[in-house]
């Protein structure tokens, strides 16, 4: 029996791109691009949703043409020019929050060179999940959780979820998390599945093969960059092209 396999697509910042040679310059989606690539694929038929909508999918409970949509670190400029957008298709996406840095910028990329770039800050969030959109856990601090002892893992981990709640009014908790530049070993699984996340997501390339069984903690995604055309956007989500890529990392 062929098995489906639904995109999880990571975006980070959505905005103006910086100047070439700017690190991480690739992570940076121009607003031009984001709404042409929404339209093309609610044009084909699909729509998009949050890690919380999609869940259902992605257990083989549900049906339909559907991806997921998920924003990393939960950059200011996600809510200025990334929401729109979203409410435009009515599409859902859910957005990975670093708990101690609310409304802070993203420190943690100082020792690249990176520019700061604002944060969202709690109205901000909450805005977003009174849009209709969904808040999930990217730790408390965006730390490498495999350089973390099992003290500091479970305040990242289980801690950010506590943080984000304690100022978030999101009906269902916060359910899904998202491992920092994508590292884990299995004692970041085990911590993550003793906080009792419904999901995690990776940086791993893939689509996800449905129905997701004693995976659903360590969930491949499609990674859009500033240079993904609305072809590469096909290959990436329609075809093995990403799947290919996540064996080869």
């Amino acid at each position: 029996m062929n098995r489906v396999r639904i995109p999880i697509l990571m975006y980070h910042q959505i905005a103006v791109e910086p100047p070439k040679g700017t690190p991480l310059r690739g992570l940076v989606v121009s607003p031009g691009t984001f709404y042409r690539q929404m339209s093309l694929m609610y044009l084909l038929g699909y729509r998009g949703l949050s890690m919380g909508a999609l869940m259902p999918y992605l257990r083989g409970e549900r049906h339909g043409k559907v991806f997921g949509i998920t924003f990393d670190d939960g950059y200011e400029n996600n809510f200025h020019n990334a929401l729109p957008v979203l409410r435009r298709f009515q599409f859902s996406a859910t957005c990975y929050a670093v708990a101690g840095r609310i409304g802070q910028s993203n420190i943690w990329d100082m020792d690249q060179g990176v520019g700061q770039v604002p944060l969202m800050d709690r109205i901000q969030l909450q805005a977003w999940i009174d849009a209709g959109q969904e808040v999930g856990s990217h730790t408390s601090h965006h730390v490498d959780l495999t350089l973390c002892d099992a003290q500091k893992l479970e305040s990242e981990i289980a801690g950010s979820r506590s943080l984000l709640e304690a100022v978030l009014a999101q009906p269902s908790g916060v359910q899904h998390f998202c491992y920092p530049y994508g590292r884990f070993h299995t004692g970041v699984l085990r911590q993550t599945a003793k906080a009792a996340y419904a999901s995690a997501t990776t940086t791993q390339r893939g689509r996800v093969l449905v129905p997701v069984q004693d995976n659903a903690l360590a969930l491949p995604r499609v990674l859009v960059s500033r240079s993904t055309t609305w072809v590469h956007l096909l290959l990436k989500c329609f075809t093995a092209y990403e799947d290919r890529r996540g064996t080869q990392e």
